[in-house]
């Protein structure tokens, strides 16, 4: 594969879904599911409902009436014989319908003197018949999907204890800059470290998870050693820093030290112009450039489709929404604008710059603009930001 040098966001962003391969599975209790991705579509293993059973409170009946209430069943404890024309039972919501009902009478709609029973109802009045949702086999949810509470639920009540995810891609933070002070009141030229502590956040809210932070001078060496390092242990190596062509910046040298092969160099986007990807065997190494709002643009423009492509996700298709106001983008570039949606519109936010990171906290996405000039009431793409 070439490299795609100073190539377009939508062209960089394709490289990025497109080149890596997903992930081993794991098999892991349905309850520990949460947020996990399916490696493979999951199939009922019963008929849902697995009976037939009482949608209200009530009395099954069966035959005409009135009937004799003989009894009561009770959810999780189904009748063992089955009702005679003319006979009732009370039952609850959930129970299992006896053999030989009619129908249900609702509690409000009974008319009871002692054990006798009389009200209106038609055939399978109130009664959910089973296989009603779905019948044993039925896929319920496909490979690819992310699971939220209520698919969870759905799986346990499909019989299904454990089921196979993708394996979380395992990422390693080498964080590269002479500047960085990581506590106190910054002094003397240095800057507060504020990278290192919200990327793991980022990253989480993708579907992956750290498993190391390295902190390093910028230093050839030291950036060679430390990639090296990362490789040999982790799905994805992100640097933060270094991916320009400053006397300082090593990255792109360390790069082919290890012999790591380059595949998008710099992209024609606002901010986040000097981003980098990159791999080394099956490892992606992605390059973020050092101002906050910059690399948080490349890891959401680069860094979110590897991800997703590690865990077998789809590529996904970005929204279209209005613009609020007038947005501008460079000639030849597309801008990638923080702010937010409100009533189906976007609203730039405040604090624009690229190594400002008070609009983005503040922020939901990014309003993508890919023309000069995009007036008011004009459509726009928009990429989310994970919450």
């Amino acid at each position: 594969m070439s490299v795609l040098i100073e190539g377009s966001w939508d062209d960089a962003r394709q490289i990025a879904s497109a080149t890596f391969s997903q992930l081993p599975a794991q098999l892991i209790a349905v309850a520990d599911c949460l947020g996990r991705t399916l490696a493979q579509d999951v199939r009922s293993l019963v008929d849902l409902p697995t009976y037939a059973t009482s949608a209200m409170d009530g009395y099954a009946v069966a035959g005409v009436g009135p009937w004799e209430i003989i009894g009561e069943v009770k959810a999780g404890l189904p009748m063992k014989q089955a009702l005679k024309d003319g006979q009732a039972v009370g039952i609850a919501t959930g129970a299992v319908v006896p053999e030989g009902v009619f129908g249900v009478i609702r509690w409000e709609d009974a008319k009871v003197i002692g054990v006798q029973l009389s009200g209106e109802l038609v055939k399978n009045q109130d009664i959910r018949p089973p296989a009603h949702e779905c019948t044993a086999g039925d896929v319920l949810i496909e490979a690819g999907t992310v699971l939220n509470p209520a698919m969870i639920g759905l799986l346990a009540a499909a019989g299904l204890d454990s089921v196979h995810v993708v394996n979380k891609p395992k990422v390693a933070l080498v964080l590269l800059g002479d500047e960085i002070v990581l506590s106190g009141i910054p002094r003397d030229g240095l800057v507060r470290d504020a990278l290192g502590p919200q990327l793991p956040g980022w990253l989480i809210a993708f579907g992956a998870e750290v498993i190391s932070t390295q902190y390093i001078s910028d230093q050839l060496d030291l950036v060679i050693s430390e990639l090296q390092r990362a490789c040999e242990s982790a799905d994805i190596v992100i640097t933060t820093g270094g991916t320009a062509q400053g006397p300082r910046d090593y990255l792109h040298d360390a790069l082919i030290a290890i012999d790591a092969q380059i595949l998008v160099d710099t992209v024609k986007v606002r901010p986040g112009h000097p981003m980098l990807l990159a791999r080394k065997g099956k490892t992606a190494i992605l390059g973020l450039p050092g101002n906050p709002q910059s690399a948080i643009v490349a890891l959401a423009s680069l860094g979110q489709p590897v991800i997703a492509s590690m865990l077998g996700q789809a590529e996904a298709t970005l929204a279209t929404v209005l613009t609020a106001s007038e947005l501008t983008a460079p000639e030849n570039f597309t801008r990638l604008i923080i702010g937010n949606l409100k009533d189906g519109q976007f609203h730039i936010a405040p604090y624009l710059g690229s190594a400002m990171l008070r609009g983005l906290a503040h922020s939901n996405g990014f309003g993508i603009v890919t023309k000069p000039l995009t007036h008011a009431g004009e459509h726009i793409r928009w990429l989310d930001l994970p919450v």
